[in-house]
């Protein structure tokens, strides 16, 4: 069986900037946020590079990513990711940041993903991160499922394999360290992915190119899309407190050290 598989992943500031929350016109924000450089989400990047991967190994299998923030950024954060895997792009403009209704993103992915002609739903494996560098509520792709009508979900999955008999197995994160694997019949499905088991692939510029013929025109004929968080009041937005106690101490053995640690956190 070939699938279809469509990777939900937006927009997020490059984690090595200092984000600074301020309150604007509408809202909490970050502090000169359209300046800040912007990368592809982790979670996503890391379900799209496993969409990739899947489709290579199963022949007429094809990847889409659908994804919601501000065309511009798009543009920019897009001429690095069209050089990682082969895909095809649709574009929603609209706010990208952390201060958005999980919902409404939900309800816009899912009209956006309903528009793609070519997709046969009965193929449909719906990719996206479990969680993400923007909110981490872990909400959108479920709702998006659920609109979508796709009820067999999965998340926190690092490995996907299909099966001879053209099943899938899963690999779901649990606590403690260990895996829910599960057998899958076949698609539709939702994978809300952690980190996969495949590295960021290199920059291949032919990938790039061919890429790009699609992805410019996709990123022009941007439907616009408004999301935000409409009846919601935040009291107050900041960034989480640093707290570091240190003591330079000699010869006290390690049990005692040990202790004094748990004894710390319990307090």
């Amino acid at each position: 069986m070939s699938y279809h598989i469509v990777v939900c992943g937006s927009i997020v500031p490059d984690p090595l900037q200092t984000l600074e929350p301020v309150t604007g016109p509408q809202g909490p924000a970050l502090k000169n946020e359209m300046m800040l450089p912007a990368v592809l989400d982790p979670w996503a990047g890391h379900a799209l590079y496993e969409a990739a991967n899947l489709a290579k190994n199963i022949p007429d299998s094809k990847v889409w990513l659908v994804s919601l923030g501000p065309k511009a950024k798009l543009q920019q954060v897009m001429m690095n990711v069209a050089q990682k895997v082969p895909f095809e792009l649709v574009v929603l403009d609209g706010p990208a940041g952390g201060f958005t209704e999980a919902e409404e993103v939900a309800a816009h992915l899912a009209k956006a993903i309903d528009s793609i002609d070519s997709l046969d739903k009965s193929k449909l494996l719906l990719f996206g991160g479990w969680q993400s560098a923007s909110r981490g509520t872990g909400a959108v792709m479920q709702i998006v499922g659920e609109i979508l009508g796709i009820h067999d979900q999965f998340q926190g999955v690092d490995k996907l394999e299909p099966q001879s008999d053209g099943s899938l197995q899963v690999k779901e994160r649990v606590e403690g360290g260990s895996y829910l694997i599960s057998a899958l019949s076949g698609p539709p499905a939702v994978f809300g992915w952690a980190t996969g088991t495949l590295p960021e692939p290199p920059n291949n510029p032919q990938v790039g190119m061919q890429n790009m013929r699609f992805i410019m025109p996709a990123i022009q004929k941007a439907q616009p899309a408004q999301v935000g968080a409409e009846g919601v009041e935040f009291k107050s937005v900041e960034l989480p407190a640093q707290r570091r106690e240190t003591r330079v101490v000699k010869d006290v053995p390690a049990a005692d050290i040990a202790r004094e640690i748990v004894d710390w956190i319990r307090g």
